[in-house]
């Protein structure tokens, strides 16, 4: 997915954080990601690293996100043993693991 690699070129970001809805933390991103080729919609879950691509931001779900948003697009996921931590979160680093 073009939005993944995008991302992953991008890495390491450090990035400050707001809650949104109780269930995400939003960023900023310096540049918007390719999103070529990516689904119209997407339903996000604990642990997703979303990008909404309307905003050009960056959101990581620390609680499931309902039903499905129009212009998301999931690049990627966090380690699980790091969505609760997440929910207080104000500034994290996001780094590649293989």
């Amino acid at each position: 997915m073009a939005a993944a690699r995008d991302l992953a070129h991008r890495l390491p970001l450090t990035l400050h954080l707001e809650d949104i809805h109780q269930m995400e933390r939003m960023a900023d991103l310096p540049r918007r990601l390719d999103t070529s080729g990516a689904p119209d919609a997407a339903e996000p879950k604990a642990g997703d690293l979303a990008y909404y691509a309307p905003w050009g931001n960056l959101a990581l779900f620390y609680r499931d996100g309902g039903s499905a948003s129009t212009g998301l697009v999931i690049p990627g996921r966090i380690a699980a043993s790091d969505t609760d931590r997440l929910a207080t979160a104000g500034r994290i680093t996001v780094e590649a693991v293989s």
